[in-house]
């Protein structure tokens, strides 16, 4: 509210033509609502208990009455009333700073306490973890039972009078100086403040857009709410504004107009603007004296309007008021001072100047907030008087008596010593299962849990019978208890959904070796929506596509066949590390059809495994074929090389995707009336389609998988279409048919129900029972030998006897086939059979276009209750792809699941558990297909990268260049030095939980993303001087900017306001991939962070870092401030990070170690990081200032040269 101590004291009572009165010749009984008699039926205690309203002082539901009336100090006026946020409790705040709080509709004192001696609350705003109480210079948290928890006075002179919380930690002050302040609430510091060009902001309102501030001068600004600019003003009224409110897109104010020798006088009309259109609509005339006013939005958006007599009238702010809508507080003769209006709607606070506050409501049943917490009461007294003890009662126990109780002096009632004995509570049996698996280093045994009993449970009484386990990690032998509890079936731990255990080193000490020791890359699955690296995976291994994303390039800023080519270079360069598909999904998060589809998933759905992963995947591997399709077009002329795009699959541009996954479909609708119309276009895959079940106890009939792959990719069905012919929808008929066979044929499983779960379950079983028939029916095959060249050792091979079965792989449970024979025939159209692997086509075959595919990709959703569930793929890895990692040439099967990557046998890949692994996506590839395409990989990115572009920022200027680009005559040749330093963001904070032990574990780190790259000159005239300083555009929402370590602040990320050079992510992503692939060093401290986080695979050769350049085994890592005050005597990062300074500083910090190593040797040089360590300790690794240092940055490290 407004505060009226520098007005006239008589203003507060108008003159009684300018109060709202009633029409003439309208009495005042014709209206209950307004009869006086009515109005008298509260009496203020003084002793501040609440009194209930009379049974007649209700009206209908829905409308607002009186409820309440509570007498907190008598005649001390209450100037500021509060609902809390998080609790049931009303606050009010006096003139002699003394505050209170009730609890609930029966407004029952909860707790009062003095806030300030002398000056008046006026702000009262409720936090999370207490309440804040704004005087006339000072601010003061306080728990909600009055205990202090900051004290925050302002500066001399300042004269506060509102507050609103910006977010959880900061908020803004302001009042009749020409500023407002704005503080952090965890330091409790101010941070900042901004100059009004209107002083006087005795009112804060904020929206999704603005900050609005209420001056005194009747001016409503309008400011952003991350620079405080004002960007509108609205000069509502001439005199003085008494209040204002926002919502939606309506702003109302009322206030005082000038009247000349007057003075100033209530203005009956309260001004209203549309924020869209930034301009006043029709004022609105009351009936009242407008001194508060606020929305109260429920099913409309209702004004109420109250005036300082107690007169308070509801109407619409584009409507008529009406006299009917009219109500009067029972202020006894006093003035309101303070009005307020709970988060619920349906409860409204007044504060009068007698010191009474009334409480009105919509209903009896009255909740301030939609959903509050349990406010914590005061225990009630259990005994009220101690019992009287009679002295001369001879037989009275001494027990009686209350005494405190002493630890050091004994009790008359002590046993002596010498029959007492300590008798410890036996300790439980230990488990025999940890001491079967229990291994032994030294007197330190250790043994995995079993998991036998609840976490941090023991019972108190210890049983003699044996320790019962835990039912649920118990898997019943029998078949029958399996099938009743289907969530018991154990999934094999490969299979398991697999994590990553951070420690207090993050990654560092996490050994991914464990999970995976082939050559190949995992991809790590802690980055939101990383469901789909298993199928990252299948389309890396598909030759032709790997190749085609690594030689697209276009401009486009979110491409994923740009970001797909960079992740496989990563692949490509990787041996055996995981690697992150961050920029990947981050570019896949802005695809507005992937969100449309249901692609983008929210954190909450991944963590507690809400996704159906099996449909999602499946709508996930149409969605990127089609999308793929469309970037990599090949369209004529200049615009080819540089990203072309297109609509629709249907249109005429080619591609390798269509080329390799396409295949012409002619589809025919056949209406009743015979007319048929026939329509051609492109497939890239083919989902499977059941037989219809009639019923769930018939029992499953059994199928060829080829039988039902064919009725699938030539479908025919039955729906409603329109015919141009009939004019109306009717039964079609509608046939599908191909016209030639793809490369690639994919297949998306569709099983996503009981039935079809139920249908794959029972076709298993029958290829079971076939295969044990076949096998009863035909002779054993003898084991052969095992070949000289599988013996890992020479007694193994040296025994005699020892066989090797070459059928060891068990395919009786496989129902799909490794290998299809299909032709498309004149006469009989498709044809697809079944083929044992390796068998070859006839020549008639051959040449009647018949064609053999073989099973690569299987991609299964793993169910399990545990974690959620997972996504794993299988993959056929080919010879090139061993030839490049390994350096041998066969093919092997392998299982993919996130960085856990181990190879597996043909029938493992093609066998599916319905009861804990489901079938997705299925891959079957063309034989001998790979020289139909160019696998010629022609590296896209050359030197124009590196030269000048235009800021994306409209208010970056030449002038303010921090950086000088590269001439062509000082492009970066191999083994040129590069100074690299990167700032980074936050987009969310880690989640950890605090162990029972009091340690924290990670579990998922906090998301980063890059923010700023500084790349500077390593050698030359011009050393040090940088030609990289790109600020990186985001659009997603950043949560900390970490200034005080990036440098980086708000706006600085945002093209509209900033004036740093901005650029895309994409485009320094392709100049640090160019110096990547020219073979420069690059120099920096901590650049294995860096590196992950931009997302860059860089070879270690290319890496030279500084923190490990100056570190000792097994010792801690020492930062880039204290190596600068050490070797160079340079105070860095004082105040915040900038990283042209710090790139600068790990180039000299190189050159250092580079002269010390060189004219010392090694045993010098570890002379020189011993006295490092010992420096460090002395100084607790902390940089002292260096003009109070007495000269120890140079005068410290010249000490130890003589050593």
């Amino acid at each position: 509210m407004m505060n009226f101590e520098g007005l006239d004291p008589g203003l507060g009572e108008y003159t009684p033509g300018l109060h709202g009165g009633l029409e003439p010749g309208l009495d005042s009984s014709m209206d209950p609502r307004l009869d006086p008699a009515l109005l008298q039926g509260v009496d203020l205690d003084p002793d501040a208990l609440a009194v209930p309203v009379s049974e007649s002082m209700h009206i209908v539901e829905g409308m607002y009455s009186e409820l309440h009336s509570v007498a907190a100090e008598v005649g001390i006026p209450v100037t500021a009333t509060h609902f809390d946020l998080q609790e049931e409790l009303l606050w009010m705040g006096n003139h002699r700073g003394h505050a209170s709080s009730f609890f609930g509709p029966t407004m029952g004192r909860y707790s009062s306490f003095q806030v300030h001696m002398t000056d008046d609350i006026r702000h009262i705003q409720s936090m999370d973890t207490g309440v804040l109480f704004l005087t006339k210079n000072n601010l003061k948290c306080l728990t909600r039972g009055g205990l202090i928890m900051f004290d925050y006075t302002t500066e001399e002179g300042a004269d506060m009078h509102s507050l609103i919380l910006t977010d959880n930690n900061t908020l803004l002050m302001g009042g009749l100086q020409n500023f407002v302040a704005e503080l952090d609430l965890t330091t409790v510091q101010e941070t900042q403040k901004f100059t009004v060009e209107v002083p006087g902001v005795a009112i804060m309102r904020q929206s999704n857009r603005f900050l609005f501030c209420g001056h005194t001068s009747g001016k409503v600004s309008l400011r952003d709410l991350r620079t405080f600019k004002m960007e509108h003003e609205f000069d509502a009224f001439s005199g003085s504004l008494s209040d204002f409110d926002v919502h939606g897109n309506l702003l109302a104010a009322c206030g005082f107009s000038s009247r000349g020798l007057n003075g100033l006088s209530c203005d009956r009309f309260l001004m209203v603007y549309d924020l869209r259109m930034m301009r006043a609509i029709t004022p609105l005339q009351v009936h009242v004296d407008p001194l508060f006013l606020r929305f109260i939005p429920t099913y409309t958006s209702r004004l109420a309007i109250i005036s300082q007599t107690g007169q308070c009238q509801f109407c619409e702010p584009t409507g008529l008021a009406n006299l009917a809508d009219i109500f009067h507080v029972n202020t006894v003769g006093q003035l309101l001072m303070s009005f307020e209006v709970s988060s619920s709607k349906q409860a409204l606070s007044f504060g009068d100047s007698g010191g009474c506050v009334h409480l009105w409501s919509s209903a009896p049943e009255v909740s301030f907030n939609s959903y509050s917490r349990e406010t914590e009461l005061a225990l009630p007294c259990l005994v009220d008087s101690l019992p009287q003890l009679d002295w001369n009662h001879e037989l009275m126990p001494l027990s009686l008596l209350p005494m405190p109780l002493t630890s050091t002096e004994p009790l008359l009632s002590d046993w002596p010593t010498s029959l007492i004995m300590p008798s410890p509570r036996r300790a439980p049996p230990v488990d025999p299962e940890i001491l079967r698996t229990m291994k032994t280093v030294g007197f330190i045994g250790y043994a995995p849990n079993p998991r036998t009993r609840p976490r941090n449970q023991v019972p108190y009484k210890i049983k003699d019978t044996e320790l019962e386990y835990d039912s649920y990690n118990q898997v019943p032998e029998s078949p029958i208890g399996r099938d009743e509890e289907p969530h018991l079936y154990m999934v094999p731990k490969k299979y398991r959904k697999v994590t990553i255990k951070y420690s207090k080193l993050g990654l560092e000490d996490f050994d991914f070796k464990h999970y995976n020791r082939t050559l190949f890359a995992g991809l790590e699955p802690h980055i939101p929506n990383a469901y789909c690296n298993c199928m990252i995976q299948v389309l890396y291994f598909l030759e032709p596509v790997r190749c085609l994303v690594q030689n697209h390039l276009c401009q486009k800023e979110f491409c994923l066949a740009c970001e797909l080519g960079f992740l496989f270079h990563m692949l490509d360069l990787s041996r055996g590390d995981p690697c992150q598909a961050s920029n990947f999904l981050r570019a896949f998060r802005t695809i507005p059809e992937a969100s449309a589809l249901g692609l983008i998933l929210a954190d909450s759905d991944e963590q507690t495994g809400k996704a159906r992963l099996g449909r999602l995947i499946q709508s996930w591997n149409r969605f990127i074929l089609a999308q793929l399709h469309q970037e990599t077009l090949e369209q004529e002329g200049p615009q080819a090389y540089r990203g072309a795009s297109s609509s629709t699959l249907g249109s005429s541009g080619e591609s390798v995707i269509g080329r390799l996954f396409g295949c012409e479909v002619e589809n025919s609708s056949l209406c009743r009336c015979g007319k048929e119309t026939v329509r051609s276009s492109l497939t890239l895959l083919f989902t499977m389609h059941y037989p219809e079940q009639s019923s769930l106890d018939k029992k499953i009939e059994e199928y060829d998988f080829a039988e039902i792959l064919k009725k699938s990719i030539c479908l025919e069905q039955s729906t409603q279409a329109w015919c141009d012919n009939c004019e109306k929808y009717q039964p079609t008929v509608q046939t599908r048919n191909i016209r030639c066979l793809p490369d690639v044929l994919v297949i998306n499983c569709e099983v996503n129900s009981v039935k079809e779960a139920e249908f794959w379950k029972a076709q298993t079983e029958y290829a079971y029972n076939k295969a044990l028939k076949k096998e009863a029916d035909e002779p054993p095959k003898p084991k052969e030998p095992l070949p000289t060249e599988w013996c890992l050792e020479e007694e193994l091979c040296s025994v005699e006897g020892l066989t090797f079965d070459t059928q060891a792989e068990d395919m009786r449970h496989v129902w799909i086939p490794l290998s299809l024979k299909m032709c498309i025939s004149k006469t009989q159209g498709l044809e697809i059979s079944s083929l044992s692997e390796g068998e070859e086509l006839t020549e008639s075959e051959g040449a009647e276009g018949a064609s053999v595919y073989d099973l690569v990709v299987t991609v299964s959703h793993i169910q399990d209750a545990r974690t959620g569930g997972n996504l794993v793929v299988h993959i056929k890895v080919g010879e090139t792809y061993h030839q490049r990692k390994e350096g041998v040439t066969h093919q092997q099967w392998y299982l993919f699941n996130d960085f856990l990557i181990e190879p597996i046998d043909k029938a493992e890949s093609a066998q599916f558990d319905m009861n804990w692994k489901v079938p997705a996506v299925l891959y079957y590839v063309k034989r001998n297909y790979h020289p139909k395409y160019d696998l010629r990989i022609k590296n896209p990115i050359d030197a124009s990268v590196l030269l000048t572009e235009a800021s994306l920022a409209r208010k970056q200027r030449k002038s303010h260049a921090t950086f000088i680009p590269l001439m062509m005559s000082e492009m970066p040749q191999a083994a040129d030095l590069v100074g690299l330093d990167a700032e980074f963001v936050t987009l969310n904070q880690e989640e950890a939980e605090l162990r029972s032990d009091g340690t924290k574990s990670t579990i998922k780190p906090s998301q980063m993303s890059v923010a700023r790259i500084t790349c500077v000159r390593g050698q030359g005239p011009n050393e040090g001087v940088p030609f990289i300083d790109d600020y990186i555009s985001t659009q997603e929402q950043v949560v900390d900017y970490l200034t005080q370590y990036s440098g980086i602040k708000p706006g600085d990320l945002d093209a509209k306001i900033s004036s740093k050079h901005l650029t895309t992510l994409k485009s320094t992503y392709l100049k640090l991939r160019f110096l990547i692939d020219t073979g420069v060093r690059f120099v920096g401290h901590g650049l294995q962070k860096d590196f992950r986080v931009i997302n860059l695979m860089v070879p270690k050769e290319q890496v030279i870092d500084t923190v490990y350049l100056f570190h000792m085994p097994r010792k801690r890592m020492i930062s880039l401030r204290f190596l600068a005050w050490y070797f160079l005597d340079l105070n860095i990062q004082s105040e915040t990070h900038d990283s042209i300074e710090d790139a600068r500083t790990a180039l000299q910090l190189y050159r250092k170690y580079s002269e010390l190593s060189h004219n010392g040797g090694q045993e010098e040089f570890r002379k020189v990081l011993k006295a490092l360590y010992e420096k460090g300790r002395k100084q607790d690794w902390k940089v002292p200032d260096i003009d109070s240092a007495d000269g120890q940055g140079t005068a410290v490290f010249p000490s130890v040269m003589g050593l």
